[in-house]
């Protein structure tokens, strides 16, 4: 029992993964894909995802006009907002081996500034290295904590009363 096809076949492909829409479902974007498929290919998107035919989702299209329910009811009434945190950024310095200090700058996302930017920043202006080593810590190679208080007011450009120094700081 055979079927006969016309040639050349007229095959569809996903516009996010570039694969056939059967296959869509074995790659790492499928999200994506789903989304795609349901506003590009309605009738492919029908038969392998909702198991119909395109005449059976219209017709459901058709039959949900009304507004969705949000989810969380009575209970997000209850949810408070983040507090706000304190703006704050300390420099200070740790001893790291007899002599040697490293400089740690800690707050820099209170005051929504990108640590890895000012990472390469820091690291570019005192011809050292730098790097992040906590959620919210850089650590600066050297003891260059004066000259970092006076880099992150003027190039940085955060205000003087939010930049204390810390001194010598004990992990």
């Amino acid at each position: 029992m055979t079927t006969t096809a016309d040639y050349p076949l007229k095959v569809n492909y996903c516009g996010i993964c570039s694969m056939p829409p059967e296959y869509c479902q074995n790659g790492p974007l499928f999200d994506k894909c789903k989304e795609w498929m349901e506003d590009n290919l309605p009738d492919d998107y029908a038969k392998i995802f909702l198991n119909k035919t395109a005449e059976e989702l219209e017709a459901l299209t058709l039959g949900n006009e009304k507004k969705k329910q949000t989810r969380g009811g009575k209970a997000m009434k209850n949810i408070t907002k983040k507090q706000e945190v304190q703006r704050r950024i300390i420099v200070g310095r740790s001893m790291r081996a007899r002599k040697k200090y490293v400089t740690l700058v800690r707050g820099l996302k209170t005051c929504d500034l990108d640590l890895k930017k000012c990472s390469k920043a820091f690291g570019q202006k005192f011809a050292c290295g730098s790097s992040i080593t906590r959620e919210d810590e850089i650590t600066v190679q050297g003891d260059v904590v004066d000259d970092m208080v006076d880099f992150i007011i003027d190039e940085l450009g955060i205000d003087i009363n939010l930049v204390l120094d810390g001194g010598d700081i004990k992990d």
